[in-house]
């Protein structure tokens, strides 16, 4: 394989279910491209990328990490991402960022719970993907049968790109197919056919005329287009089938190259803090350079000075002047700088990347955070508010009434590696309250509140109106204006708007209330005025103040008026049990509030198919063993919201939403009259 410098850049994703392979293969790739002279291995702790002392530990990603390597004429900046569910934030921020993507499937293990998610997403977001299917040296490996699941279970458009030799064994190869073998170019036509009409009609009319060059080239561009996936087979153990996926890499992904003297634009997808504590800020270009000593503007009206940058090249980030489009850097000296942020200017074609949307779920689940020693709440909280700036779905949360910390998880593994990073990087020891379901509220009518300036008890000198309505679902939420634009300060309209989104995270309930549309029905406000020696008096001018403190008394009116519902998250299972156990587990199930839709015999087991509250997967979890021997095999992802049934539960008040009731609006206040 020949190396060159380049100026077209692959950033490509690892994506998988835990343990199928994911890192091994990265160390493969970095191999086969000579960047290392040894694989590292995943159980002795020294692969490239799984670089912290406690996924040395675990065996596990715990985070995103990027590596370069070359391939003929591009530079490829691969990105390993975490496995386990538990860190799906960290694959979040990374989808933003992607031209390319590889998906690997454990030859064994086969399609998994998160296998599924991860190509339903990446489909969604029509991210190119090739599927490398691993560990074919391991007993139990498969072919055939494999395939057919992942086409009936993950993804229809699928083309393999080889067979396999000696499969289940350290001897097992990838032989992949050619223009000469019938079998594979009828199966290409097939699949390339069904998105595009000329190419049928070619084949109808001259199959001869059909050159397996066209064919090829028609693979490379529907791959691009996210239309159909190759599937490779190979080990990362071995090496086998790892040099086809690589030239499949270069062949079937596309390649960005940009215009390095656009505007700067781009991403930041990850944050970290070096030696001194300082942020370290990776960020994707899109278009134009980003150089040192530059003043940037991100965010959406912040501004820092950059004080170095490094690019990624062969294995590590070297020191360069700047990063230009198409690459990945790291840059230092913007201390405000948040994963999320667009650096520069939007991007101008209007990729992926700063729009602020989540891909996969929030997470589902909430804990309060204890230190061991009270005279650690201080530092707790700031240690947190740190972990929270690398990983924004934590969501700390702080009671003040209480003093207790809350933050948000997608499981109890991330709440172990939470704990273990506080006692390793910040000599902080904590334990864990229970964790509890975070619910969210809905919308279910329309409702509408009002305060006017000096009438009635109104302590504040502002006019705010606001009417709340539901959102279609996954909307979010949307704020618009009944009222002209310039009927007052356009600082006053921002802070209404800010205030209703911070409001809006906690609701009647006290749970987040999103997919609804409030809409500002009225407004005024008091002109600047002075006394006659010309000072300013704020007892008589409108500040944005005012209505930063006015508008959660209105919009909370509004809510209770419009009503809203509690909904509690709900996951799609998959369950495979022995036959015979099958009659105890529909009870166990019901038990458990779960929803069996379909139940399909497989040889001697029985696969359910289902929703269960987010609530019961623990306990499920927890029973499943006893209940069948040990051989029940249980998946489940998050699916959708459904009302709770009952009393809805209320979320305990933090300093999120402070100003919501009208008494203690009153007597803060009360001076003001």
């Amino acid at each position: 394989m020949h190396t060159s410098s380049t100026s077209n850049t692959l950033n490509l994703g690892i994506l998988a279910h835990v343990d199928a392979g994911k890192t091994s293969l990265t160390e493969r790739l970095l191999h086969a491209a000579g960047v290392i002279d040894e694989i590292g291995r995943v159980d002795a702790g020294n692969t490239q990328t799984d670089s912290l002392a406690l996924e040395r530990q675990r065996g596990i990603t715990i985070k995103s990490a990027v590596v370069s390597f070359a391939v003929d004429d591009v530079t490829v900046n691969l990105i390993d991402t975490p496995g386990h569910p538990d860190f799906i934030a960290e694959v979040e921020r990374v989808l933003s960022v992607l031209d390319g993507a590889v998906l690997v499937i454990s030859a064994v293990e086969g399609v998994q719970a998160q296998t599924r998610v991860l190509m339903r997403t990446l489909r969604r977001l029509r991210i190119p993907t090739l599927v490398f299917v691993n560990k074919i040296d391991r007993r139990g490996a498969r072919h055939e049968g494999l395939l057919r699941d992942i086409s009936e279970r993950l993804v229809p458009d699928i083309v393999p790109m080889g067979t396999t030799r000696g499969l289940g064994g350290r001897d097992g190869a990838f032989v992949p197919f050619d223009g000469g073998d019938t079998s594979f170019t009828t199966r290409l036509v097939d699949a390339l056919a069904a998105h595009d009409d000329a190419l049928l009609s070619a084949y109808v009319d001259d199959e001869a005329g059909l050159s397996y060059r066209r064919l090829r080239g028609e693979l490379g561009t529907q791959t691009k287009q996210a239309l159909v996936h190759p599937v490779f087979f190979g080990s990362a153990a071995t090496g086998a089938g790892v040099g086809e996926l690589i030239a499949g890499i270069r062949e079937l992904l596309p390649s960005q190259g940009g215009d390095a003297d656009a505007p700067a634009s781009g991403t930041v997808f990850k944050v970290e803090r070096g030696d001194a504590g300082e942020k370290i800020a990776y960020v994707r270009m899109f278009a134009g350079t980003v150089r040192t000593r530059d003043r940037l503007p991100f965010g959406g009206g912040r501004e820092g000075k950059v004080t170095a940058v490094s690019v990624f090249d062969r294995g590590s980030d070297v020191t360069r002047e700047g990063v230009r489009a198409g690459q990945i850097g790291r840059l230092w000296g913007l201390g405000d700088i948040r994963i999320g942020d667009v650096v520069g200017v939007p991007d101008p074609e209007g990729r992926k990347g700063g729009d602020g949307r989540h891909h996969f779920s929030p997470p589902t689940l909430e804990t309060v955070v204890v230190p061991t020693r009270p005279g650690d709440r201080g530092a707790l909280h700031l240690a947190l508010a740190q972990l929270a700036e690398q990983d924004p779905l934590i969501d700390l949360r702080q009671d003040d009434l209480r003093q207790e910390v809350y933050v948000s998880l997608y499981g109890e593994v991330q709440k172990e590696v939470i704990q273990a990073t506080l006692l390793d990087e910040y000599g902080i020891d904590v334990a864990f309250r229970e964790t509890t379901t975070i619910c969210v509220e809905r919308v279910t009518g329309s409702g509408s509140a009002y305060e006017i300036i000096d009438k009635d008890d109104n302590p504040f000198l502002a006019t705010v109106g606001l009417r709340v309505d539901p959102g279609p679902p996954d909307s979010g939420v949307e704020f618009r204006l009944e009222v002209e634009l310039g009927s007052m300060p356009y600082a006053f309209f921002r802070a209404v708007e800010e205030t209703v989104r911070e409001t809006l995270l906690q609701g009647v309930h006290g749970w987040d209330v999103g997919d609804c549309v409030v809409t500002m029905t009225h407004s005024g406000y008091w002109p600047r005025q002075s006394h006659a020696h010309g000072t300013f008096d704020k007892s008589m001018s409108s500040t944005a103040g005012d209505f930063r403190q006015l508008t959660p008394l209105v919009l909370l009116s509004a809510l209770r008026r419009a009503g809203t519902e509690v909904h509690e998250p709900l996951h799609r299972f998959w369950l495979s049990v022995p036959d015979d156990v099958f009659g105890q587990l529909l009870p166990a199930l019901s038990r458990l509030r779960a929803v069996p839709h379909t139940q399909t015999a497989r040889g001697a087991s029985y696969v359910v198919e289902g929703e269960i509250p987010a609530a019961r997967v623990h306990e499920l979890e927890q029973l499943l063993p006893s209940l069948t021997r040990g051989e029940g095999e249980l998946e489940s992802a998050f699916e959708r919201y459904q009302p709770v049934r009952g009393e809805a539960p209320d979320r305990p008040r933090t300093d999120r939403n402070p100003l919501c009731r009208k008494e203690y609006l009153r007597e803060v206040a009360g001076v003001r009259r």
